[in-house]
C-alpha cells in the first residue's frame, strides 16, 4: 500500500463534547433488570454504570422511558414528562442521571415528536370533541372520501402495514372522521401546524434539560412536517419499514423550522445536544438538517446498510463524510441499533460474521465524529431466530405476518452464567426469550478473555480516548489493493481493511491493535488493523 501525501493538522478551537464522543445506546427492556419482571429497567442500568465505565464510552442513549402503554415499546408516548412505572419512576431517573454524571458519562434520551399514543390526554380530548374543534387541531383529522366518507382521505400506507388512517367513532356513536397515523394506529400524528404543538415540546425540552439530561435522541426527525393538501402518492415500490427520499409522509422542507425551533431551546443549555434518526439519502438534503441552528448531530446509516465488501465500506464513508461537509457537520457512526439486524448476524453470522464485524467496529472508531454502539455489540451478539409466538413487534401483526419485525435484535443481554436469563434478571424469564448458546457471549465469560470481542472493544476504547493519532476531521486515502482499504486520520492514525480471501501486506508503521492476530506480518482475512 502507497502512503498518502503529507497533511497537516489545523488548529481548531476546543469541540464541544460530543464531536467525537462514544455514544452507547440502552435498549432498556433488554439492558438489564434490578428486578424480577424480566423486564429492564432503570435501575438495572444504574447498576451497571461501572460495566460502562470499564468499557470506556462518554455517554449512554436510553431508548423511550417515558409514560407509555407500549403498543410500540415506549415510540408511542402518553406523558412526555414522565417515566414509565416498568422502567422505574422520576427519582429512578435521576439518581441515573446524578450517578452516571459522578463516573463521567453523559445521559441522553429519546425524544418522539412526531406522535404521541392514543392515550394521552390530548387524543383523548380529540376523541371526546367534535369535527373542527381546537382539540382535534393538535392531530390530523380529515373527513373521508367516498360515499358517507368511508374511505380513507388519501392512500398512504402506515410504515408498520396497512392504511396510516383509522376512523373513530364520534360521540354520537356514528362513524366519523379520520386520523393520520404513518406508524401504529395507537401512535396518531401530531399536527406541526398548530403552534400548542411546539410549545408543548419546547415545555419537555426544558423539564428533562433542567434535571440534568445532557441530550435527546430525535425519533423520527426527518418527519413531523406533512405537505399541504396530503396528496395521493404512487406507493408501487414501498416497502415495510422504508421510505424513498421522494416519500410525501417525511422530510418535508416546513421539518427545518421545527428544528431551528428546536435548537432555539437547546441553545439555552449550551453543553446539550441533539442527533437525528434522519433516513434521507440525498447528501445535500441530509446535510440540511445539521446546518448551525438545526441538529447538532444527525444519524447517517449508510455505514449499517452497507455489506463487507472494502468498496462498500469506503462508499460509505466517503458518502456520510460529503454529507456533511458542506455544512461543516459531524459525521455519526453506527454499525446497528434496535431497528437494524446485529452486524454478526448481517455479515454473514457465525465465525466469519464474528471476525467482520471486529474488524469493522475498528473501522468505525478510526473514523472521525462521533460513534455509536448498540448495548449488545460488544459482546458479539447475533440476531436471534424467535418463535412465531414470541414476537411482539407491532409490524409482525400489522404486515400480516409478512414481516417479523425487529424482536430478533432486542433479546435481552447475558451477563453471567451458564444458563437463561444470564444474570439479567433475578425472575426466571425474559419478556424475550435468550438463547442457551450465549453463555459463551456472556459479560462474565469475555471480560477476562484477552481475545473477547469485548475486550477487543476495551482496547479501542481506551485507545481512541487516550492517543494523539485519533484527531483531525479529515482523513487520507492510501492506494490499496482490490477489497482492501486503507485511510490515515490527520493526526496519524492509519486503519486498513481486508475484505479479500488472503491476508495482505499491512502500511508500514507501528502496530497499535488487530481484530485478528496477524499472519506472518500480514493483516488476516476479514480483519482490521490500527497502525502510527
Amino acid at each position: 500500500m502507497s502512503t498518502p501525501a503529507d497533511s497537516s493538522s489545523v488548529s481548531r478551537p476546543e469541540a464541544p463534547w460530543w464531536n467525537e464522543a462514544v455514544f452507547y445506546q440502552i435498549y432498556p427492556r433488554s439492558f438489564a433488570d434490578s428486578g424480577s419482571d424480566g423486564i429492564g429497567d432503570l435501575g438495572g442500568v444504574e447498576e451497571k454504570l461501572g460495566y460502562l465505565e470499564l468499557l470506556g464510552i462518554d455517554a449512554i442513549w436510553l431508548s423511550p422511558v417515558m409514560k407509555s402503554p407500549m403498543a410500540d415499546h415506549g415510540y408511542d408516548v402518553s406523558d412526555p414528562r414522565d417515566i414509565d412505572p416498568l422502567f422505574g419512576d422520576l427519582a429512578t431517573m435521576d439518581s441515573l442521571i446524578t450517578s452516571a454524571h459522578e463516573r463521567g458519562i453523559k445521559v441522553t434520551m429519546d425524544l418522539v415528536p412526531n406522535h404521541t399514543s392514543d392515550q394521552h390526554e390530548w387524543f383523548k380530548a380529540a376523541l371526546a370533541s367534535a369535527p373542527g374543534s381546537a382539540e382535534r387541531s393538535r392531530y390530523i383529522f380529515r373527513d373521508g372520501k367516498g360515499e358517507n366518507g368511508n374511505e380513507p382521505p388519501n392512500n398512504w400506507p402506515s410504515i408498520f402495514g396497512g392504511p396510516a388512517w383509522t376512523r373513530v367513532t364520534e360521540a354520537d356513536g356514528t362513524p366519523g372522521q379520520w386520523y393520520l397515523h404513518i406508524f401504529a394506529k395507537e401512535q396518531p400524528d401530531l399536527n406541526w401546524d398548530n403552534p400548542e404543538v411546539f410549545d408543548d415540546l419546547a415545555k419537555t425540552l426544558r423539564f428533562w434539560l433542567e434535571r440534568g439530561i445532557d441530550g435527546f435522541r430525535i425519533d423520527v426527525a426527518h418527519g413531523m412536517a406533512k405537505p399541504d393538501g396530503l396528496p395521493d402518492h404512487d406507493w408501487e415500490l414501498n416497502e415495510l419499514m422504508r421510505n424513498s427520499d421522494d416519500d410525501p409522509r417525511f422530510n418535508n422542507p416546513a421539518v427545518h423550522e421545527i428544528h431551528r425551533g428546536i435548537r432555539k431551546v437547546m441553545d439555552e443549555f449550551p453543553e446539550a445536544m441533539t442527533v437525528g434518526e434522519i433516513w434521507v439519502k440525498d447528501n445535500q438534503k441530509f446535510g440540511e438538517y445539521i446546518r448551525p441552528d438545526e441538529l447538532h448531530l444527525g444519524f447517517n446509516f449508510r455505514l449499517a446498510e452497507t455489506e463487507f465488501s472494502a468498496e462498500s465500506v469506503r462508499e460509505a464513508v466517503e458518502n456520510s463524510l460529503a454529507a456533511v461537509a458542506e455544512v461543516g457537520g459531524v459525521p455519526t457512526w453506527t454499525l446497528s441499533n434496535h431497528d437494524v439486524e446485529r452486524e454478526v448476524t448481517r455479515y454473514g453470522g457465525g465465525e466469519i460474521g464474528t471476525q467482520r464485524a471486529r474488524a469493522m467496529i475498528l473501522v468505525e472508531l478510526a473514523l472521525p465524529g462521533a460513534s455509536f454502539i448498540y448495548n449488545g455489540a460488544e459482546l458479539g451478539l447475533p440476531n436471534v431466530e424467535l418463535p412465531d409466538d414470541a414476537l411482539q413487534d407491532p409490524v409482525w401483526e400489522r404486515s400480516g405476518h409478512a414481516e417479523r419485525g425487529r424482536d430478533g435484535c432486542r433479546v435481552p443481554l447475558p451477563w453471567e452464567g451458564s444458563e437463561p436469563p444470564f444474570g439479567f434478571t433475578t425472575g426466571a424469564s425474559t419478556w424475550l426469550p435468550m438463547p442457551a448458546e450465549w453463555s459463551t457471549l456472556t459479560v462474565e465469560a469475555q471480560i477476562e478473555d484477552v481475545d473477547s470481542m469485548l475486550s477487543l472493544y476495551r482496547a479501542a476504547l481506551e485507545l481512541r480516548s487516550a492517543r494523539p493519532e485519533f484527531s483531525g476531521t479529515d482523513i487520507d486515502w492510501y492506494g490499496s489493493p482490490p477489497g482492501c482499504l486503507a485511510f490515515r486520520r490527520r493526526g496519524g492514525l492509519i486503519c486498513a481493511l481486508n475484505t479479500t480471501e488472503v491476508p495482505i501486506a499491512l502500511p508500514s508503521g507501528q502496530l497499535l491493535l488487530s481484530s485478528a492476530p496477524l499472519v506472518d506480518g500480514q493483516l488476516p482475512v476479514n480483519a482490521a488493523a490500527w497502525l502510527i
